[in-house]
């Protein structure tokens, strides 16, 4: 108990297979706990029934099953030496495998028949019981790590399986124990656990039903056929008059019903998969060191194109600057609990500071203060790395940015040495004016040769609203810098026709 308690989170992390609901090591101690309970209650208590009526999940009513295996091989045995386990554990797979309909490899099934053969084959010899017991934990980790190949979802997840993991965690008490010894270290299932495995496809059905059954005109084998119709990972064990049930089905009351129809009913426990894969997800995400992004952005294209490389976005930017509580609020609706903050205006750099530190998560900003310096932070994230690796990344690449921009003028001013006329262009180079005209394409140009005159390889070219037939500034553009790579992007930005941002 104490092995499989100490190793439950770890095994709820590995919990891919047969669906991502992230409980088989909490089922699994759930269920072996009914057990200790039934025996500090009453020594003599029955631990067969104790066990299936405590059952939880799929894991847990298979556990059962081996639980029953076990005791019914050994009968009134008192003496234990190699040979009584090799029988306990000859039993326990031999129900576990009667108990599943379509028995799959791969699985703690597998783990359980491995552990039987290799202590069948120690038996002749009639190790010390603790030598025995040594020899055949550590073949159950070969076995454990061998799964990963016997299953497509545990391949591709890169885990182990969870209740493979689980069976052998209580071997290993029970060894350490019969030593007199501390618990080892959780060798089986230590190491991270891979990026793959926390983005797993959701049961096709919501809940997961367990239930205890008794009554004296229950049939196991009708029982089954009904409930085969409500869901899937079905599986009814026990015998005439008492059985547990588990279920994955939408119509958990369907369920309950087809079994208040023939008996009482108790140890009901229901619940949301997609609810326990979200939370297994966020707690992978959270351990792997994900990095969730926020980008203060305003035009519907830039929108998209900051989604695109992994940012949430806020509405906003130099002439609409969003709240601290807009910030707050879209950093808190991440999964992730480390985050960068991109406010992509001078105007929206303390907004974003303080919704950092109003923030429970840890929030970095990242003083972009243009949208082209943000995009350019942004190439640089990658969620998959710390944060603190990021924050590095992205500061670096936002410094590298040099940004251009080209506004039509809404009055007629004096702005720093550069006159323009009410509806004429004004070219903007790192937000200082620098030009202005009549024409959209002689400014653009004017800018970019600015932007581009120190060296540069890149040319990013964000087109807003009032660009008109931009199509002629770009080429114009390509012809005068022919070695520039131009990448242009429909920003939908208002009041500024053209962002540009070369690196």
């Amino acid at each position: 108990m104490a092995a499989l308690e100490a190793s439950r989170a770890r095994i709820d992390d590995l919990n891919v297979y047969p669906v991502p609901d992230g409980d088989t090591g909490t089922n699994m101690t759930e269920t072996a706990r009914a057990v200790v309970s039934a025996l500090d209650r009453d020594p003599g208590a029955d631990i067969v029934r104790a066990a299936l009526m405590g059952a939880r999940g799929n894991s847990g009513v298979i556990l059962s099953q081996l639980v029953r295996g076990a005791v019914e091989a050994l009968g009134d045995e008192s003496e234990t030496d190699a040979s009584a386990v090799a029988r306990a554990l000859r039993g326990a797979s031999d129900a576990g495998y009667a108990a599943v309909r379509n028995p799959q490899e791969g699985t703690m099934l597998t783990v359980a028949r491995e552990l039987a053969e290799k202590a069948e084959a120690l038996a002749p010899s009639d190790p010390p019981v603790t030598e025995a017991l040594a020899e055949v934990v550590a073949h159950g980790e070969r076995a454990l790590t061998a799964t990963t190949d016997q299953l497509d979802i545990l391949r591709e997840a890169g885990v182990v399986d969870a209740g493979g993991a689980g069976v052998l965690e209580i071997l290993r008490g029970i060894a350490a124990h019969v030593r007199g010894e501390p618990l080892p270290e959780l060798e089986a299932v230590t190491g991270g656990i891979p990026l793959e495995a926390v983005h797993q496809e959701l049961s096709r059905h919501r809940y997961c039903t367990s239930f205890f059954v008794e009554g004296e005109t229950i049939d196991p084998e009708k029982l089954e056929r009904e409930l085969t119709k409500l869901g899937d990972s079905l599986l009814v064990v026990g015998g005439p008059g008492a059985v547990k049930v588990h279920v994955h089905t939408d119509e958990p009351g369907a369920a309950l019903a087809l079994a208040t129809d023939r008996g009482v009913i108790a140890e009901v426990d229901i619940k949301n998969m997609h609810v326990q894969t979200a939370d297994r997800t966020q707690r992978l995400e959270r351990e792997a060191g994900v990095t969730g992004a926020v980008a203060v952005v305003f035009g519907g294209g830039n929108r998209r194109l900051f989604e695109s490389l992994g940012a949430s976005t806020v509405a906003g930017g130099e002439t609409m600057n969003p709240s601290t509580a807009d910030l707050l609020a879209a950093v808190d609706a991440l999964p992730e609990s480390s985050v960068v903050l991109l406010p992509n205006s001078k105007n929206v750099v303390l907004a974003a500071e303080q919704a950092a530190e109003q923030s429970g998560k840890d929030v970095r900003v990242i003083p972009t203060r243009s949208l082209q310096s943000g995009l350019g932070a942004l190439v640089a994230f990658d969620s998959s790395r710390p944060l603190d690796e990021n924050v590095a990344e992205m500061e670096e690449a936002a410094a590298a940015v040099r940004a251009g921009s080209v506004a039509r003028a809404s009055r007629s001013a004096t702005i720093g040495e550069v006159d323009v006329a009410e509806g004429e262009f004004l070219g903007l180079v790192d937000g200082e004016p620098v030009v202005s005209g009549e024409a959209l394409e002689p400014v653009a140009t004017d800018v970019v040769a600015r932007l581009v005159g120190g060296g540069a390889d890149v040319l990013t070219v964000l087109v807003g609203d009032g660009a008109g037939e931009s199509e002629a500034v770009v080429d114009a553009i390509r012809v005068a810098h022919p070695s520039l790579e131009v990448e242009v992007h429909e920003g939908g930005q208002p009041h500024y026709p053209l962002l540009f941002a070369v690196e």
